[in-house]
């Protein structure tokens, strides 16, 4: 039976460019799942977009003397093209400044509102008297109470993960000037999360497949107890807030609240373009519907806590099914930073590297459980061991002696021994292992089982040595040539979740008219006679001088 999987990635704020962290992060896992899910079959919709509406958006513009819908803008044309030379298979990447997003948005406050889960009430919040204005939570940085961090912002500690407000901040200062903001009384609608805390803990408490971090990170946080949220705040760079009240004309829909709104906004826009305004009921409706959402630890609370209680509070759509998280992903030691420039840039990388490679190896070092580190070392070494040794050594070697010996056609076999069949069964077997890691996320695993049936495939041909066998016997030869097509094949379609540029490769060079996608997750025979086509190397060896060449970006 085909299932219905919708891959929600998280929203980027588009205030600079991608680097890899974000991709470490979100975009790879969610890339692999999403392709998995459509090569064995199912109703897969891959969505996101750009949070156009984000205060580091607003920050950049004032630096920039611009406004912030141009910052934006600019930004999201990088973002998108970069995420499509990566080769993410977004079904739609939007953006939250459209008018299709707005409605959504509006329609959930106004349900909310009706059912008195909203409310008003004065608040206080830091207001600069240089600037004589209220400072939106990004515009302000402090001491977080929980933990020593120093520079935590006005909407949440990243080092502990505790969402906050900007009063909880000790030690408050602008991100404009280091001045120290007053606090002045303002009124916002804010959201009765703590409405919501009971049904939240008992529905986390079943989530027995989500990863521990992001069951304890949440629960952690239902335990210390749910606050009401505002979800306005005042600035006029945002969705508008739909209430017939002069004091609101100032004010927006705050981000954390419309931005995580944008899977469902995103999801009924695809839909449209499809030309079935109702083919969005299939993920959002219907029992059956699975929802999957990735990103890194930082938004574990918009997705288990947030999100959630704006679905239950509109009642009617699907809770998630996982909220796959990843740790951060470092470089040199330290985070990834997009504000203080420490970072390999996504379109920087692809101007001087291909993709696949840098796909493989971002998988392969995954932050799934716990932080992981990026070395320019490490790619290199996984480019020129495993790639080009390893995979590519073995698909080429065999169809290059099929070329040579065989008039480039494919010879049948003559005999199967235990041998031969130990490998063939691996095939079987492999592809099992990478459907049952991917389908629980664990994708990493998944990658080590495709190389492993790469690793085996070099064991197998280096005990046969068919190029040797071939001078002497060329029909007894056959069988284990034939033997590494089959494993070659089968690498094809285990790499496609992870490497689909090099897996159609691999499917054009051996079967006429061939779509890896579309010959589905399983092992293709090869027909009798079968002649190769178009011959290349799969991957290209990288001088060990790039690891020299690139560190030395990174030194004072």
């Amino acid at each position: 039976m085909r299932r219905n999987i919708l891959v929600g990635v998280a929203w980027p704020y588009v205030n600079g460019e991608p680097h890899l962290g974000h991709i470490a992060g979100m975009n790879m896992s969610a890339d692999i799942f999403a392709r998995f899910h459509r090569i064995a079959g199912n109703n897969v919709v891959m969505v996101s977009g750009s949070d156009m509406h984000g205060t580091p958006t607003a920050l950049k513009a004032i630096d920039e003397g611009t406004t912030p819908e141009k910052i934006a803008t600019k930004y999201h044309k990088i973002w998108e093209k970069a995420l499509s030379d990566m080769g993410f298979s977004y079904d739609l990447y939007t953006n939250t400044h459209t008018k299709e997003h707005e409605a959504v948005v509006h329609d959930m406050f106004l349900k909310l509102q009706n059912k008195n889960l909203l409310y008003e009430q004065t608040q206080s919040m830091p207001f600069s008297e240089e600037e004589q204005r209220f400072l939106p939570d990004r515009f302000v940085y402090g001491e977080c109470p929980h933990c020593d961090e120093t520079k935590a912002r006005g909407d949440q500690c990243d080092t502990c993960g505790v969402t906050l407000d900007p009063i909880d901040l000790v030690n408050i200062k602008s991100v404009r000037d280091d001045s120290t903001p007053i606090f002045k009384e303002t009124t916002h609608k804010f959201i009765k999360l703590s409405f919501f805390e009971k049904n939240l803990k008992e529905w986390i408490k079943t989530r027995t497949d989500w990863r521990p971090n992001v069951v304890n990170q949440s629960l952690g946080m239902i335990k210390e107890g749910l606050h009401d949220r505002a979800i306005t705040r005042d600035i006029n760079w945002g969705i508008s807030v739909p209430v017939e009240d002069k004091k609101y004309n100032s004010k927006s829909i705050y981000v954390w609240f419309e931005a995580v709104i944008g899977y469902f906004s995103a999801t009924k826009s695809w839909a449209m373009k499809q030309g079935d305004k109702d083919l969005w009921k299939k993920w959002w409706i219907d029992d059956d519907g699975e929802t999957y959402y990735f990103q890194g630890k930082d938004n574990i609370p918009f997705h288990t806590i947030i999100w959630p209680a704006i679905l239950l509070g509109y009642e009617g759509l699907n809770l998630p099914t996982d909220v796959v998280a990843n740790e951060y992903l470092n470089l040199g030691g330290l985070d990834f930073s997009k504000s203080k420039g420490h970072a390999v840039w996504v379109r920087d990388f692809l101007e001087r590297y291909e993709a696949e490679p840098l796909r493989y190896y971002l998988t392969k070092i995954m932050p799934e459980t716990s932080d992981s580190e990026f070395t320019w070392k490490g790619f290199v070494e996984s480019n020129n061991n495993e790639l080009v040794a390893t995979l590519g050594n073995f698909v080429n070697r065999i169809l290059n002696i099929i070329n040579k010996n065989y008039d480039g056609i494919i010879p049948d076999p003559i005999s199967i021994n235990e041998d031969d069949q130990v490998l063939l069964d691996l095939c079987k077997n492999t592809l099992d292992e990478i459907e049952m890691s991917i389908d629980s996320r664990k994708f990493r695993k998944a990658l080590n089982h495709m190389m492993l049936l790469a690793r085996e495939g070099n064991k197998y041909i280096d005990k046969k040595e068919p190029w040797k066998l071939v001078k002497k016997d060329k029909n007894l030869c056959s069988t284990s040539l034939w033997v590494g097509c089959n494993i070659i094949v089968t690498l094809g379609t285990a790499m496609y979740p992870f490497l689909p540029k090099t897996a159609d490769k691999i499917h054009n060079m051996i079967f006429d008219q061939s779509d890896t996608l579309k010959d589905g997750w399983k092992i293709r025979p090869i027909p009798s006679k079968t002649r190769l086509k178009n011959v290349k190397t799969l991957f290209i060896k990288l001088d060990e001088s790039v690891i020299d060449l690139e560190n030395s970006k990174f030194k004072d």
